[in-house]
């Protein structure tokens, strides 16, 4: 009899010992599933970074390259905010991204802007109304200035260089609804900014696509 209790009593401690050894594997499975529930974070900075794919639609035409002018001056200062309470215009912010044609966002894109006041004038003897800036991580842009005025033979315009890798792009902006654009010889419809007038100050987008993979 006490060889028969024995060996019940030694089949009993077995059994719990057997409970007890599966308990690792359920933590094991719980460690499991929040790493698991951590990918959407991931999934939304991925979003994050390509919302320029809003105002792209791969493939996307690379932007048409214009004249650059007699305008231009070298090494301006970096400066996203061109825009200062005794400069003539109307205020304008200006945001948007550089992508390559696939409407992949291109983060550290150096973009170079000059242009006229509102009056039509140019800075010729120093700096103002130009600069430059890089966009950010998502390949984002914002450029603080003034919508320019017209002079003799052109319509409303802002210069820009965009350098993307050691390549150079030169172009020009243009704004809907001006009468003088269809004279203007250099203008191009692909080159229209959006533009947002109900708010102060004006707004406006465009998305520069080089051409680039």
């Amino acid at each position: 009899m006490r060889l028969i209790a024995a060996t019940v009593l030694s089949i009993l401690i077995a059994g719990c010992a057997g409970t007890t050894a599966a308990a690792p594997s359920a933590t094991s499975l719980a460690t499991s599933t929040v790493t698991s529930s951590s990918a959407p974070t991931s999934s939304a900075t991925a979003t994050q970074a390509t919302t320029a794919a809003l105002a792209c639609t791969a493939p996307a035409q690379a932007l048409v390259e214009l004249t650059e002018g007699p305008y231009y001056k070298a090494n301006p200062p970096q400066n996203a905010a061109l825009r200062t309470a005794s400069v003539a215009g109307t205020p304008l912010t200006l945001t948007g991204y550089v992508v390559s044609k696939s409407c992949q966002p291109i983060a550290n894109a150096k973009l170079d802007f000059w242009q006229a006041d509102g009056n039509g004038n140019y800075d010729n003897s120093g700096y103002t109304l130009r600069g430059w800036q890089l966009t950010d991580a998502n390949g984002a842009y914002r450029l603080e200035t003034v919508i320019p005025g017209l002079y003799p033979g052109r319509t409303e315009h802002i210069h820009f260089k965009v350098t993307v890798n050691g390549k150079t792009y030169t172009s020009q902006l243009f704004f809907p609804g001006v009468s003088q654009n269809e004279g203007d010889s250099i203008y191009s419809a692909r080159m229209l900014v959006t533009l947002n007038t109900s708010t102060s100050p004006v707004t406006g987008t465009f998305t520069f696509v080089v051409n680039i993979a």
